[in-house]
């Protein structure tokens, strides 16, 4: 018989560590899955404000209010107080959202998720 014909399938070892790289694949996604869903909703929710057409009337303070409590009534948490900033020039309101999260991996190991999306709302 040939070597070929005794060989068959995967053995111990080969699946313990596809399996082990695979759990390393799902933890790091389950962690990160929160951030990337939240992000998410915090988009979705400015996309939906910057088409409004009430936004084109507001003023930056009136337009911070309705952010704030859209991220209550989502339940989302920014995690730095200036992640949104407004800028009026020239006829053009600019919606800047901007932050970065650090997520813990495992022991010393911290993953960063930086985010940067802007909106512009013609004021005219």
């Amino acid at each position: 018989m040939s070597m070929r014909n005794k060989q068959q399938g995967v053995s111990f070892f080969s699946l313990m560590i596809i399996l082990i790289v695979a759990g390393i694949f799902f933890a790091v996604g389950m962690k990160l899955f929160p951030v990337y869903w939240d992000h998410s909703l915090v988009t979705s929710m400015m996309e939906e404000l910057v088409d409004e057409p009430e936004t084109k009337k507001d003023s930056p303070a009136e337009t911070r209010l309705k952010i704030s409590k859209r991220l209550r009534i989502n339940q989302v948490n920014l995690p730095v107080q200036n992640a949104i900033t407004i800028d009026v020039k020239e006829g053009i309101k600019t919606l800047t959202l901007q932050y970065d999260v650090t997520v813990p991996m495992f022991y010393n190991v911290d993953a960063v998720v930086k985010f940067h999306e802007q909106y512009e709302v013609v004021v005219r």
